[in-house]
């Protein structure tokens, strides 16, 4: 009996502080858990893909397909390293030791944190783009765009250390036994977070982007009554280009996507309970979220020519010709 009780133990040397195996999964389970490994399989390898196109082909080097880019690495590293680890740490007890529980536990914070950041600077992008198209040229460019999106990510590593700083200090100060990995966010910290990463950047996407559909709707009723290029001056200073107002579609939905998938995350912290990473409610809103990643890549080839001619491209092995980054995309 005995014998039997040590075999149940992540940690059976550990008799009295170590945590028992998980049980094991029954079918609706381990149905859901196939279903979870191939959403991780699809994210990982559509962002990729958007990755491949972008990088490769020299007509979709701009400052707005940079951070696309730059939001699909992120999307890409949620599937090819959070996604498994996530779904294996599930069902098996922590064997990897304190330091990588405090890797695996703030890596998601970060890239959720660069994620929010993208999607501001997308909103700041099309902002210039469709409200003042004159200066876009002059005022966004490549190198200001890389810069923007270095900032993002070296911020989001800072930021999210200085947040978790107790918790990377003692990755076990709320295990309750050996064989957890566990972080507990209190009411302070969720507050903070709760301000920078969510009210405060979703409040300047939301006006930058009511400001550009007010553009964009004024622009198109006087395009319908045929009135003259002065009107649309005042208010927009130049007539905006086809491609960037469906640029700007495009995105929207890419935005708009993002905030219902983030907004359940935060619900919590918004009626001030503290959130135990590991619970069941917590697990299934964080994959809420994960899940944004998958779908940003289907509204591209929903909506981006480019993107499913790259696609073509890409899996006929033809980018592997000599010249193919010049191929006409667009």
């Amino acid at each position: 009996m005995e014998t039997s009780q040590m075999d149940e133990l992540c940690f059976p040397q550990l008799f009295n502080k170590s945590c028992r195996k998980p049980t094991p999964a029954q079918s609706e389970v381990l149905l859901a858990y196939i279903l979870l490994s191939f959403i991780a399989l699809v994210t990982a390898a559509l962002n990729l893909l958007v990755i491949i196109s972008i990088s490769h082909f020299r007509q979709l080097h701009t400052p707005t397909n940079l951070l696309i880019l730059s939001l699909a690495v992120s999307d890409f590293l949620l599937g090819l390293i959070v996604m498994p680890v996530k779904i294996i740490s599930t069902e098996a007890c922590w064997y990897l030791g304190d330091l990588l529980c405090a890797l695996y536990t703030i890596v998601p914070f970060i890239i959720t944190s660069s994620t929010v950041g993208n999607m501001v600077l997308i909103s700041i992008d099309r902002y210039f783009a469709i409200c003042d198209p004159l200066h876009y040229t002059i005022r966004v460019t490549l190198n200001r765009t890389q810069i923007c999106i270095c900032l993002c990510w070296i911020c989001s590593v800072i930021y999210n250390c200085l947040i978790l700083k107790d918790f990377l200090r003692q990755p076990d100060s709320h295990n309750s036994c050996h064989g957890e990995c566990v972080i507990v966010l209190i009411n302070i910290t969720g507050a903070v977070d709760l301000v920078v990463t969510f009210i405060s950047p979703i409040t300047v996407i939301i006006v930058l982007y009511m400001r550009v559909f007010v553009v964009a709707v004024s622009q198109a009723r006087a395009m319908r009554s045929h009135v003259v290029a002065v009107t649309m001056q005042l208010s927009v200073g130049a007539t905006v280009k086809k491609s960037e107002m469906k640029a700007a579609r495009t995105l929207g939905v890419v935005v708009l996507v993002f905030l219902m998938c983030v907004f359940p995350c935060y619900t919590p912290y918004l009626i001030g309970e503290d959130i135990e990473i590991s619970s069941s409610t917590s697990t299934i809103l964080l994959w809420l979220l994960h899940f944004n990643s998958c779908l940003n890549p289907l509204i591209y080839a929903s909506l981006y020519p480019w993107f499913r001619k790259s696609i073509k491209l890409i899996v006929t092995l033809k980018i592997l010709k000599s010249y193919s980054c010049d191929s006409k995309i667009l």
